[in-house]
């Protein structure tokens, strides 16, 4: 993971050189603050549709699988968007915009079924419910517990 994080600050560092190099210092800061406000802008916005498109479902009872992974995937854009650099800006809109977010999650969701258990473990044999026969008296000593064979 330290790798990882290593290779995107070079990364990061090597496009903000690479512009600053070709436009100027000032002008790539004012690009970056540029794109953190519109992206902002961008993810409050999708954010919103995603909490709207998220009640329509939940309310019309179907399964909102597909509106709770939008959300999160908008969440990390701008969470992406808001980090100084490039790189990240990049990444961020690949989250926030609605046509690639939809390949993002189509993705992810397939990966997610992939990794997930097949079904739950088939457990057969004696379950014991309770150890005592609780009447409107109390429990009862003289009666055996009751007991559900699978």
């Amino acid at each position: 993971m330290a790798v990882v994080f290593l290779l995107y600050v070079i990364a990061e560092v090597a496009a903000v050189w690479a512009v600053a190099s070709l436009i100027g210092v000032l002008p790539t800061l004012g690009v970056l603050l540029a794109g953190a406000f519109l992206g902002s802008w961008l993810a409050r916005r999708e954010g919103g549709k995603a909490a709207r498109a998220f009640l329509t479902t939940a309310r019309s009872g179907k399964s909102p699988h597909a509106e709770i992974t939008d959300g999160m995937l908008v969440g990390v854009g701008g969470l992406l968007i808001l980090l100084p650099g490039f790189v990240s800006d990049v990444l961020g809109l690949l989250f926030l915009l609605p046509p690639t977010r939809a390949v993002v999650r189509r993705a992810w969701l397939r990966r997610a079924e992939r990794r997930a258990p097949l079904g739950y473990p088939r457990h057969r044999g004696v379950v014991i419910v309770d150890s005592e026969v609780v009447s409107e008296d109390g429990p009862r000593q003289d009666s055996p517990p009751r007991v559900i064979e699978g």
